[in-house]
């Protein structure tokens, strides 16, 4: 019990000293790339940093960047759809990092489950090993940064360390995001209505059947937004409408 207070203590000052010193104005790719160095550091595969939507009827996760920057991989897309409930529940009411295996005898469940100060949960996706880190900014704005692979491997004495990383990184992005809410672009009503069908799962396919269209005027639909935007794809033009108010 001991241990859990002291790594609670040392987390919550490596917090501190994250928001009072973050990183310098950075892009996009200079967050993903530091999100692959984290991810290196943990022996993990993959990384991916989500935004949680401030839906008041239903959190879910938004993808903003993974290692595959600037596409969105398989794996991120399956975590925002299946796993998205109960990683965005979490990050809305705990700083805890969480974490889940579906092969326990894997090197990251191994690792993962003598962690103190991490809580455990179920996902769907089978064969997957990750840990998720709660991270938030300013006005509000949450997130998760995510690290999936079988040979995760981190110490108790680091986690306070690596969460205060994805802090930095969080806060960075973040701050980018907001500073493009005084630049709102116009964008049209159909535009709006394809890239919210977009945060709510759906493919180009089922946005041109729901909104009558056909599937190239979907698409032309969302690249513009994309470009209105100064996205580089598709999630990362709902994130950033997110973030400016422009849909729920």
């Amino acid at each position: 019990m001991e241990a859990v207070r002291l790594d609670r203590t040392a987390i919550e000052t490596n917090y501190a000293a994250a928001a009072h010193e973050p990183l310098p104005a950075m892009s996009i790719a200079d967050a993903a790339r530091r999100c692959r160095w984290i991810a290196a550091d943990l022996h993990a595969t993959g990384s991916s940093l989500f935004f949680v939507s401030p839906s008041a009827d239903r959190a879910r996760l938004v993808p903003c960047f993974d290692s595959d920057y600037p596409q969105i991989s398989a794996s991120t897309k399956l975590l925002s759809g299946q796993g998205g409930d109960e990683l965005s529940r979490h990050a809305r009411i705990s700083t805890i990092p969480c974490w889940w295996s579906n092969d326990d005898t894997s090197r990251s469940a191994t690792t993962l489950g003598t962690l103190a100060w991490a809580s455990r949960i179920s996902l769907p996706a089978p064969h997957w090993s990750g840990i998720a880190f709660p991270v938030y900014a300013e006005r509000g704005q949450c997130g998760l940064i995510v690290f999936v692979g079988h040979d995760i491997v981190l110490a108790q004495n680091q986690l306070a360390e690596f969460h205060a990383r994805c802090f930095a990184v969080f806060s960075a992005v973040a701050r980018l995001c907001a500073d493009d809410s005084g630049r709102i672009p116009s964008i049209s009503k159909r535009e709006l209505e394809c890239l919210k069908l977009t945060a709510n799962g759906l493919t180009s396919e089922e946005i041109a059947s729901r909104l009558n269209l056909s599937v190239h005027t979907a698409n032309q639909y969302l690249t513009n937004t994309t470009q209105k935007l100064n996205a580089v794809n598709r999630m990362h033009a709902v994130a950033k409408g997110l973030r400016l108010g422009l849909i729920e």
